[in-house]
C-alpha cells in the first residue's frame, strides 16, 4: 500500500469524526497512543508494539487529512534520500 492509499483509507473511514473532533482533539488521541506505545516497549510486548504502532501512523494520517497535507509528498521533501541534517545516506549523525 502507497502511503497516499493510507491517507485516503483513513480519510474515507473516518474523516467526518475528525472533522467534528477538531485538530487540538485528535492531538490529543494521538499522544495518548504514544503513550500506549511507550508502554508497550517498556513491557517488550511485541503484538501490543505492532497494534500500537498502527494506531499512532493511523492517528497521524488523520492529522495530516484535517490539515490537507500530503503525508507522502511531505514525506519526500524532508526525506528525499539523505538524512536532512547531516545530508549524508546512511546517517552519520551521532544523535
Amino acid at each position: 500500500m502507497e502511503i497516499s492509499e493510507f491517507q485516503k483509507r483513513m480519510y474515507d473511514l473516518y474523516a467526518h469524526n475528525d472533522r467534528r473532533r477538531g485538530a487540538a482533539a485528535t492531538t490529543l488521541w494521538l499522544v495518548e497512543e504514544i503513550g500506549e506505545l511507550a508502554e508497550a516497549i517498556r513491557r517488550e510486548d511485541m503484538e501490543n508494539i505492532r497494534e500500537e504502532l498502527a494506531d499512532c501512523f493511523a492517528w497521524i494520517g488523520a492529522l495530516a487529512n484535517l490539515y490537507d497535507i500530503d503525508l507522502e509528498a511531505a514525506f519526500m521533501e524532508k526525506y528525499p534520500d539523505h538524512c536532512p541534517t547531516c545530508k549524508q545516506n546512511p546517517c552519520i549523525c551521532t544523535d
